[in-house]
């Protein structure tokens, strides 16, 4: 099993449960990392037989941007059944950071897997 992965891509959205973050965008970060197998791409040099992350990532920002959501339970698992679905993404684990939730730390937030992880 092969990984590729986007590290720390910040989007700004409309998440959390308090009125006050309703009238705000908030920048959350993720992490993703996904299984795909890129010997076809390697061998053929050729972007048709990658696993894009640039489109990967361009998709996952347009729904972020546009998510409303109250939890980040529910954004995570939003973003991990697209990049699945669309992507064709056998496993992947998603890391949604939300800085600044939490007095005194840098960062809280959930770490999700989904799928099943390719030997």
């Amino acid at each position: 099993m092969d990984i590729v992965f986007i590290e720390d891509l910040r989007i700004d959205a409309t998440i959390g449960i308090y009125d006050w973050e309703r009238r705000i965008k908030q920048t959350l970060s993720f992490d993703i990392e996904m299984a795909t197998d890129i010997r076809r791409a390697a061998e053929t040099d050729d972007i048709e037989h990658a696993l894009n992350y640039k489109a990967v990532a361009k998709r996952v920002i347009a729904h972020v941007e546009a998510s409303e959501c109250l939890l980040v339970e529910t954004l995570a698992e939003q973003v991990a059944a697209l990049i699945r679905d669309e992507f064709g993404v056998p496993w992947l684990r998603l890391t949604l950071h939300k800085p600044g939730a939490v007095r005194g730390s840098r960062s809280v937030g959930i770490r999700i897997e989904r799928g099943e992880r390719p030997a």
